[in-house]
């Protein structure tokens, strides 16, 4: 049975972030591997202390400090990896990529997921985004196969050869018939905006917050997420919500998120950047109408062209906005077939054991 070690995430379960729900959807549903996955420490919840039969997990220190956190951990997983050698070591987007050649190095073969071009997020300095951008270039040079989420960004690296597609996935769900997570938030059933993610500005959050002010129909939004490192972009978005129609729910997982999900009248991605977002296939899942930015990233999969807005731009997600609360409230159905789960950690783990 092959040994893969995993790196580049946060962890799982319990621990927010898409590349740590693509990590746990992805190795749980993997069949005939072994895989030890590297969690950074001061990451772990409670919910964290869940095992699964194939996947060991070794949690070692870590930081919470921006642009440290990750080159810290791993680099203790790379030295931890070296003297405990897998069979393969899968990497996690292009930051953490920066270690493939030391991997290489010693014999091991690396196989990187790009999950996202991170020197676009707004929160990077300069620097950090130039940073970014040598990491990019060494982890697509230096590993053995490269695994996109986003077909967009395999094209824009030039499709080499040792690349292949590979979407995020989606499991099957049923709808909550409770509310109990509603009533404690104070959220009104069937009358609310949802979105999902964490608090930073690629998610172009203030954008929603700013079309809620102006449109009197807009009862409720609900944020559910949380920040990352620091509160400055909450606290930004408290700002905003002069009219006091946001809630903010913080990282949300298991049944409280499946209610808000349930009873939500559509799901807003206002987001800036993205590779592939789960949430959108979340929604999609639940049968929500999908109101979304005009960037690749969303354009991943074929929703009705009047679902998509213009990036950064309030008047145009005003228009949608309005649009979708004029017309009655009923499920929508998608074609999820070409992102399950089973068909796709069997592509993955292919590859991992190849």
């Amino acid at each position: 049975m092959k040994a893969i070690a995993v790196i580049g995430t946060r962890g799982f379960p319990g621990i927010q972030g898409g590349v740590e729900s693509h990590c746990y959807h992805l190795y749980t549903h993997m069949k005939d591997v072994r895989v030890r996955v590297y969690r950074r420490r001061s990451y772990l919840t409670d919910q964290s202390q869940q095992s699964f039969p194939n996947i060991e997990f070794v949690d070692l220190p870590s930081t919470r400090i921006k642009g440290f956190e990750a080159v810290w951990h791993t680099l203790l997983a790379a030295l931890h990896i070296m003297f405990h050698r897998p069979d393969v070591v899968h990497i996690h987007n292009i930051g953490p990529g920066m270690f493939a050649p030391l991997l290489r190095l010693v014999g091991l073969p690396v196989v990187l997921t790009y999950h996202s071009p991170n020197y676009e997020h707004a929160k990077w300095s300069a620097p950090a985004r130039w940073l970014l951008r040598q990491c990019e270039r060494i982890s697509l040079s230096s590993s053995n196969r490269v695994i996109f989420v986003n077909k967009y960004q395999m094209e824009k690296c030039g499709a080499l050869d040792k690349s292949v597609f590979i979407p995020n996935g989606i499991d099957t769900v049923s709808r909550s018939t409770s509310t109990s997570f509603l009533d404690k938030h104070g959220i009104r059933q069937g009358e609310y905006l949802l979105a999902v993610g964490r608090l930073t500005p690629e998610k172009g959050l203030e954008y929603l917050v700013e079309a809620a002010n102006r449109l009197p129909q807009v009862q409720q939004v609900v944020i559910a997420g949380a920040s990352d490192h620091d509160s400055a972009y909450r606290e930004l978005l408290e700002r905003l919500d002069v009219n006091n129609k946001v809630i903010f729910t913080g990282f949300t997982s298991g049944e409280d998120l499946r209610q808000l999900y349930s009873h939500a009248r559509a799901l807003v991605l206002p987001s800036v950047n993205e590779g592939f977002p789960m949430v959108l296939l979340e929604a999609m899942a639940y049968g929500l109408p999908i109101l979304c930015s005009d960037i690749p990233g969303t354009r991943q999969v074929d929703l009705p062209e009047q679902d998509y807005f213009t990036v950064k731009d309030v008047d145009s997600l005003c228009a949608v906005i309005t649009r979708m609360l004029a017309t009655p409230s009923i499920a929508q159905h998608y074609d999820l077939e070409q992102y399950d789960w089973n068909t796709i950690a069997a592509q993955t783990a292919s590859i991992l054991t190849k």
